[in-house]
């Protein structure tokens, strides 16, 4: 990473979780020389991070008003960077519920297409088998190590194998939730024995293309990432 790069990825992190957090709260009005004593990154970058925000919805910029923030019902809540922020400010809790959610209705739907894309005739399981092939390999390490890697490339392999376009253009949004999990709520602990064994039994319902069955482990899958009472 270049060092330009690297000061345009900081000062957007710094401003864009200091609008998740509140300390730029929804109305505020601001300037570009003032991002720039805020963040102590140059004119050249605070501009590229304004653009940035502007396309996320989290920011506008007019003559008269300068830089504005906007309320949360305008960000790009899809953007797995809007995610990121969320996760690490003071909405972690309610962002962290919103993504089991959108993963209880998109994921079992996936793995239910991708178990009949197969007993069709239309898709292969390669991807889908490598990837698992590679949480078992990693199995006996962190879960925020290779294992990660290989569950994040078993989700989207469920996705791609769905057939359904819309589908795989949620991937990131999924992988910040196996992210955050991985990194976050489990740390250095071991990939979870059951947990992996539902991977596989997804794995074996979609290579027999057995839709309801896919979709029920998917199901247990995501049900397990919610936190006990």
């Amino acid at each position: 990473m270049t060092t330009a790069a690297s000061a345009f990825d900081r000062a957007l992190d710094q401003l864009g979780a200091a609008i998740v957090a509140g300390e730029l709260p929804d109305g505020h009005a601001d300037t570009v020389d003032g991002f720039i004593t805020r963040t102590g990154a140059s004119r050249s970058v605070v501009r590229e991070v304004t653009r940035v925000l502007g396309a996320l919805g989290m920011l506008s910029a007019g003559r008269r008003v300068g830089l504005r923030v906007l309320p949360l019902a305008q960000w790009d809540l899809l953007d797995p960077r809007v995610i990121r922020w969320r996760l690490e400010g003071p909405d972690r809790e309610v962002q962290l519920a919103e993504l089991r959610s959108l993963r209880h209705a998109v994921e079992p739907a996936a793995a239910a297409a991708a178990a009949r894309e197969v007993r069709d005739g239309r898709g292969s399981t390669r991807l889908l088998d490598e990837a698992l092939v590679a949480m078992v390999q990693a199995a006996d390490g962190p879960e925020n190590g290779d294992f990660l890697a290989a569950d994040r490339a078993f989700h989207a392999a469920v996705l791609d194998l769905s057939g359904n376009a819309m589908l795989l253009r949620l991937r990131e949004v999924i992988e910040e939730g196996l992210r955050h999990r991985a990194l976050v709520e489990r740390g250095e602990l071991a990939p979870d024995r059951h947990d992996l064994a539902l991977h596989q039994e997804v794995a074996e319902a979609i290579g027999a293309g057995e839709e309801e069955r896919a979709a029920a482990c998917m199901r247990e899958i995501i049900e397990r990432t919610t936190p006990a009472r």
